[in-house]
């Protein structure tokens, strides 16, 4: 069954949302260890969170993109998370979502989050008609991201280059074996309902 064309899937539990995203061992690994960003981490940048690990892996090449060697896997709050999305507005213009061009201009300034919703991928890291949702977290959302919301972050480099070398050996049942479980994040109109045309999925 095909997914709807928008809808977050992830691995979550009642309480916790799996996010992802690559970076160069300098900021991946002490993160890893630590279990927070080191100070050479950006908070003035706007950081990206990805709940596909598909999606994670077309945009780092399985962890062998440069300064994209370090993949980690970064369980946060779904507090947190919703809060995100609450506060989010779409990083382009849609007329299907958006009453006119100067209302999103608007929301651009007034919001700290932004949603883009991009093909999903299979394990050839192909597009699929069905989208997956990039979160962008600057400012406040960023600092709450950074300094309240993580519960664990994971190196999973090493899992993203076994299941990288599997597709390449063409042994794909055994890759897709390995891929996190990621499932529909319980997310209706009240937090999407401004990030997509929602009654058309």
């Amino acid at each position: 069954m095909t997914p709807p064309r928008h809808q977050i899937r992830a691995a979550h539990t009642d309480t916790t949302i799996t996010v992802y995203q690559a970076y160069a061992p300098t900021i991946g690994l002490p993160a890893a260890r630590d279990g927070h960003f080191p100070p050479a981490w950006k908070r003035e940048r706007m950081t990206w969170i990805k709940p596909s690990f598909l999606w994670m892996m077309y945009r780092c090449g399985w962890g062998r993109k440069e300064s994209q060697e370090t993949v980690l896997a970064v369980e946060i709050t779904r507090t947190g998370f919703e809060t995100a999305l609450r506060d989010a507005c779409l990083s382009h213009y849609d007329p299907t979502v958006h009453p006119d061009r100067q209302t999103w201009q608007h929301s651009l300034k007034e919001t700290s989050a932004r949603v883009q919703w991009d093909p999903e991928r299979d394990l050839h890291l192909r597009p699929l008609e069905h989208r997956s949702l990039q979160l962008g977290l600057s400012g406040r959302t960023t600092n709450g991201y950074a300094d309240e919301w993580i519960v664990g972050i994971t190196d999973v480099t090493a899992l993203a280059h076994r299941i990288g070398g599997l597709v390449a050996e063409g042994e794909l049942g055994e890759a897709a074996r390995l891929l996190p479980v990621e499932e529909a994040y319980p997310a209706g109109e009240e937090l999407l309902g401004h990030l997509c045309a929602w009654r058309r999925g």
